[in-house]
């Protein structure tokens, strides 16, 4: 919270530090919607904190004022690229989510203005998350692997702790540190800023921020010679032929999916060719609890047969 606390106003951060002790730790949002109560989210549900007991604490023009001048230090200007893409990273990993009024320009997204709403999401790296995964998605060597659950089920804090699995090695088990490839689209995986990963990933990482996927795996092939690439949220015809491409290039493709389940992605129809051409040789199914990344099954392409994981 140390890194998030100086963007908030005084009235919020007050409201926040009467919050009991153990519940902040748990805290995954703060919502700051202007003319409504403000909203912590802690382990999935909702919370409207108040001062001393009394009413919510409801945001005020002022208060959003204060955190969009603390996110841009006053230059609204060399903000325009954070707001065209509707969020910023602060230190430390964490994500600001901005709503307000859309500008377009020839159809596109030009910026935004009139500010009203900011989500901003706690980053909490959770070292050792993917280790369970070891076994079942390294035989011989990393296996191509779909990470498919609902939002907010832990999908990228699960691709994020493999990537540090996979630069790192795992001496025990005999598995040598491999180059890895990051294509963070949306700058979540490695939430870079001005290029240095904000999370712990090992050493042999290279990372291509707000890079478009589909661009950024041909361009991390042909540049950086990855042994793996991680990208997270695959969904356009252009991404599914990008990891094509990477496959047949001999790199092993570790990504991720929207989904309740395997046969919910493999329908789609900018990702079926992956399935029927058997691209990816694992799929983690994950499921909601009151943790990121819990495992309900672990599944092997093209066969019956699946993996329960307890």
């Amino acid at each position: 919270m140390d890194d998030i606390l100086p963007v908030l106003p005084p009235t919020i951060r007050e409201v926040l530090h009467y919050m009991p002790k153990q519940l902040e730790e748990k805290i995954e949002e703060i919502r700051v919607r202007i003319g409504r109560p403000l909203e912590v989210i802690a382990e999935g549900a909702p919370i409207y904190p108040s001062l001393d007991g009394g009413g919510p604490c409801i945001v005020q023009a002022v208060d959003a004022r204060f955190i969009l001048n603390q996110l841009s230090q006053y230059s609204l200007y060399a903000f325009e690229e954070e707001l065209k893409r509707g969020f910023i990273t602060l230190k430390g990993g964490h994500r600001v989510g901005l709503a307000g009024k859309v500008i377009l320009e020839k159809g596109e997204v030009k910026t935004l203005k009139d500010i009203s709403s900011f989500n901003i999401r706690i980053a909490r790296q959770m070292v050792g998350s993917a280790e369970q995964l070891i076994s079942s998605l390294y035989q011989g060597g990393w296996k191509n692997s779909l990470l498919v659950g609902p939002p907010q089920s832990g999908k990228t804090t699960l691709l994020r702790d493999l990537a540090r699995i996979i630069s790192t090695g795992v001496r025990s088990k005999g598995i040598a540190p491999m180059k890895i490839g990051i294509v963070d689209e949306r700058s979540e995986i490695a939430s870079s800023i001005k290029g240095v990963p904000q999370h712990q990933l090992g050493n042999r990482v290279d990372v291509l921020d707000g890079c478009p996927k589909a661009e950024g795996m041909m361009m991390m092939i042909r540049s950086m010679s990855p042994d793996v690439l991680i990208v997270d949220e695959i969904g356009r015809p252009e991404d599914c032929l990008a990891v094509q491409e990477a496959i047949h290039a001999g790199v092993s493709v570790i990504s991720t999916a929207h989904g309740s389940s395997l046969e919910e992605v493999a329908v789609r129809p900018a990702l079926k060719s992956l399935f029927e051409e058997k691209a990816f040789e694992r799929c983690v199914e994950l499921t909601r609890g009151n943790h990121p990344g819990r495992i309900k099954q672990i599944r092997t392409i093209g066969r019956q047969a699946s993996v329960k994981v307890l």
